[in-house]
């Protein structure tokens, strides 16, 4: 069966409401799960009308990659874990990234005669900024996912004179262009590739850690602009929009985190930012530990209770022990609530998603913004597996790498208890003076072992 081009086309608008629907749909927990399926529904529409239209040939190794490609992409999603989220979507934009590198050098292999010289020279600047984009992100996205995998050392790379460094790779890819659209042959497309991949490497090589939620949403809008640059290439519509689609609100993302972690967007860019020219202050005291008990106790005495995940809290799996804890304490009429910061998990709206998925009240998980000014009030904090979102070093160490960002100020209530395995820095590195505090004790151990200990000395 073939479409016809005009069914073709009202098929890509059904799938190009789709898809604005569920973007609007994901900025709320309670419409987040319908917004995903008005995008499954809308993709699933998409590749049809595509598969199935006038222009397309259908073969059997079309049929053979579609069916290979819902097999991996259904085995992967069954099997990778909440934790493992920041750094499969990472993975996942480098197939876009990739796929926009090989649709512009097919498209240079084989050139199609064009009326005008105008249009020649449009077609090549499109054919160039397309791999251009995509090899950036192929490879930026690729060294992201193997910095939260844990496969590469989330330092930042600072390597002297980056900036610079950019700045020549970058005037070299513009050569290149003026080379190529001159008709110098296609080996300056080969060479700006290989430059455009060192781009995208030295670029997310030299952010660090505490940084990387900034670069994932960063790469997303990357992936959505190379897919817009395919789009062109193919002369396909739904590719433009959807890019188009991905790239700006990706973008529109990576603004808020910046300004939820005081970064400059710009910076962003370019890579390497969030560093200081002084040194992070010492930390006097020790961390004092305390048992279960003493955290049993003092929750037993609380009227007001606020709970601030982490990663730590994804990495333990302990979500529905604390959607238990919460379930127990509140049944006593104690008030709990949750804090979530913006870039809280290594992905925006990690923690949100945890607890939507171990059956936290929506009415009682609160932002940053909404909470901050009611820890003085707070009787007890729990921080479950959370370093620099509640490192009171953003505010009061100007040497800090997050100073400036804005913070959980839990320290502000009468106690604080922090849960984590040990007394390391955590995945960023950096030393957080909350867990040196006199009114902080520290629970160490696994989270989930933890609050099911606490669900058991609290009881029903």
């Amino acid at each position: 069966m073939t479409m016809t081009f005009g069914l073709q086309t009202a098929a890509y608008i059904v799938a190009i409401v789709l898809f604005i629907l569920s973007l609007g749909g994901l900025s709320g927990q309670e419409s987040a799960k319908r917004a995903v399926w008005y995008g499954i529904v809308g993709m699933a529409l998409a590749v049809a009308a595509t598969v199935f239209g006038p222009d397309f040939a259908l073969k059997p190794i079309v049929i053979g990659s579609l069916v290979v490609g819902a097999l991996i992409g259904a085995v992967i999603a069954m099997r990778v874990e909440m934790t493992g989220m920041p750094q499969l979507v990472a993975f996942m934009h480098s197939f876009v990234g990739l796929a926009a590198v090989f649709i512009g050098i097919n498209s240079d292999l084989t050139p199609v005669h064009h009326a005008s010289g105008a249009e020649t020279l449009i077609h090549e600047i499109e054919i160039f900024l397309g791999v251009f984009i995509g090899a950036v992100t192929f490879t930026g996205s690729l060294v992201a996912y193997g910095k939260l995998a844990g496969k590469v050392s989330g330092q930042a790379l600072i390597l002297p004179g980056r900036h610079l460094f950019n700045l020549l790779m970058l005037a070299a890819a513009i050569a290149l262009l003026v080379l190529y659209i001159q008709g110098a042959g296609s080996w300056t497309l080969w060479v700006m590739t290989a430059i455009a991949a060192v781009i995208g490497v030295h670029l997310v090589m030299a952010i660090g850690g505490a940084d990387m939620p900034v670069v994932v949403s960063m790469l997303n809008s990357y992936s959505g602009w190379a897919a817009a640059a395919t789009g062109f290439l193919l002369g396909n519509d739904l590719l433009i929009v959807t890019g188009a689609l991905v790239g700006s609100s990706g973008a529109i993302l990576s603004y808020i985190m910046c300004k939820a972690m005081n970064r400059h967007f710009v910076s962003v860019i370019l890579g390497g930012f969030g560093g200081t020219s002084s040194q992070a202050q010492e930390i006097e005291g020790e961390q004092v530990a305390i048992d279960i008990a003493g955290v049993a106790a003092a929750l037993d005495e609380a009227q007001s209770i606020i709970i601030v995940p982490g990663y730590g809290m994804a990495v333990a799996q302990a979500q529905q022990s604390v959607s238990e804890l919460t379930r127990r304490l509140r049944a006593r009429g104690k008030n709990v609530r949750f804090g979530i910061h913006p870039v809280a998990g290594r992905l925006p709206g990690h923690m949100n998603v945890l607890l939507a998925e171990a059956k936290v009240p929506y009415d009682i998980v609160l932002e940053m913004d909404e909470i901050n000014d009611d820890f003085p009030d707070t009787d007890v904090v729990i921080v479950v597996g959370s370093n620099d979102t509640v490192n009171p070093a953003a505010q009061e160490d100007p040497g800090s790498p997050i100073a400036g960002m804005p913070v959980l100020e839990v320290w502000k209530s009468t106690q604080v208890f922090v849960l984590k395995r040990g007394k390391g820095r955590g995945y960023s590195g950096i030393e957080n003076p909350l867990f040196f505090k006199e009114n902080t004790r520290m629970l160490y151990g696994d989270a989930k072992d933890s609050f099911d200990q606490l669900n058991a000395a609290i009881g029903t």
